[in-house]
């Protein structure tokens, strides 16, 4: 795997694709990686300064778990392109006693527009959080490694096949630099989470992995403003990033944004090999005001023998609901998320294995855990690199949305190939622009460049 090469941004050979493919499954990647290199480590006392780009909801959370992940740093800059949600953010993030004293960013370094980003990454920080929504996260990332920022980059990655080439473009670009990258794939640091993984992976107590199957049942996350609430005079562009979650070519839709987390955890305990190929439902359920997204998928990514890893995820408000993961093997069943700690049972249907904790502990925050461990990574120059798995779980999660909309099976190489770029250019995007994005996919009526229909 010594052979791997940078993949141009524009992909235009077949041997261009063919040495992405080839680093296309995470594991093959990471043996081939190298990563970040050891750097000197940033002494306790000197201070970070961390910036802000994105400044929705989770984005606030992850600012607030950075500050509290190390005694010396503080919130030096925000950027977004509504200054509403940055008086917000700093509003709820200086309501917190914990961190409050951590918050200095006066007017002079709140920076609002498309441009924004650029703007924090000049100001002098030294880490960066990077929580737009995710089809501005391949420019954001490429920009704040350039500019030699360590970074949290929240997931996914990209919204389509050109965004994960790009991403691992510049991931290439940048190994063994003494920089640190954390991705947003929040459950690999849960405790609870590594532990049961550990139990399956590391000791098999459920013996060789049979089959997977994933929940991401819940209500909706962000419905769609009714278009009557457009004010007169407000662009395409500005209209559809106020309601980003709905459109594809900003979000991705449910699978690519949200149950991504459960593609994440297949791709776990598959051992982060990429998968032979996948089929997938979805659709529309209920009407929707605007947008072009499915509110359900259904996908089921296929391995070597016979081993199928099932995906359901729904988003409507009035029904079951559930984010849990059932993991089969073949000695016993790994359940975790049905309300309880995580457990193992024999085939007999006896429980022989509960994650537990001392007396009068709770598990500690997975997000705040991965936060702790990114800065002190940085603190100790051991910088940790998420590098290879979070472009590969995202890619999976793609993989999962292209069959779906067309109606295909789709292989994984076709999917790393496939010409699919949703995202207008830095260039062309303004915040003026009319935009019309893709209607709303009919599988068997749908194609993809590079994939096409049965």
């Amino acid at each position: 795997m010594s052979d791997i090469t940078p993949l141009p941004h524009f992909p235009t050979s077949d041997s261009d694709r063919r040495q992405f493919m080839k680093a296309a499954g995470a594991a093959a990647l990471a043996a081939s990686y190298a990563g970040s290199a050891r750097g000197a480590g940033i002494d306790p006392a000197q201070k970070l300064k961390v910036g802000f780009i994105g400044t929705g909801g989770r984005g606030t959370g992850a600012a607030a778990q950075a500050l509290s992940a190390d005694d010396n740093v503080e919130l030096w800059s925000v950027g977004d392109v509504f200054q509403d949600r940055i008086d917000t953010a700093l509003k709820s993030l200086g309501a917190d006693k914990k961190i409050a004293s951590k918050v200095n960013v006066p007017a002079e370094r709140q920076f609002v527009g498309l441009d924004a980003y650029k703007r924090v990454l000049d100001s002098g920080v030294d880490v960066v959080l990077l929580t737009t929504s995710p089809g501005f996260r391949p420019l954001h990332l490429r920009a704040a490694l350039e500019a030699g920022k360590h970074v949290f980059a929240e997931k996914p990655m990209a919204v389509d096949a050109e965004g994960v080439r790009h991403v691992y473009e510049t991931l290439k670009m940048f190994e063994g630099k003494p920089l640190a990258i954390l991705a947003g794939f929040c459950w690999r640091y849960s405790p609870s989470r590594r532990e049961a993984y550990k139990k399956v992976m590391e000791e098999g107590l459920i013996g060789d992995v049979t089959g997977v199957y994933a929940t991401y049942y819940s209500n909706h996350s962000k419905p769609h403003l009714n278009p009557s609430e457009r004010p007169a005079g407000m662009s395409d562009v500005e209209w559809q990033i106020r309601n980003w979650y709905n459109y594809t070519w900003l979000g991705g839709g449910g699978l690519v944004e949200q149950a991504v987390h459960s593609v994440d955890k297949i791709g776990w305990v598959m051992g982060d090999e990429s998968p032979i190929s996948c089929r997938a439902t979805g659709g529309l359920a209920a009407p929707q005001l605007g947008g072009n997204i499915f509110d359900h998928y259904h996908v089921a990514y296929e391995y070597p023998n016979n081993v199928w890893c099932h995906l359901a995820s729904r988003k409507a408000p009035g029904c079951f609901n559930e984010n849990a993961d059932y993991v089969r093997g073949t000695k016993g069943t790994l359940v975790i998320g049905r309300g309880t700690a995580p457990y193992i049972q024999d085939n007999d249907g006896k429980q022989i294995w509960t994650y537990r904790l001392p007396r009068g502990q709770s598990e500690p925050n997975m997000y705040q855990v991965e936060h702790d461990e990114f800065f002190a990574s940085i603190r100790s120059g051991e910088h940790m690199n998420n590098g290879p798995r979070m472009i590969h779980s995202t890619m999976m999660a793609i993989m999962g949305r292209m069959s779906a909309q067309t109606g295909q099976e789709i292989t994984w190489e076709q999917a790393m190939a496939a010409k699919e770029d949703l995202f207008p250019s830095e260039e062309t995007i303004k915040w003026d622009q009319s935009f019309e994005p893709q209607p709303v996919a009919i599988p068997g009526v749908t194609t993809i460049p590079g994939i096409g229909k049965a």
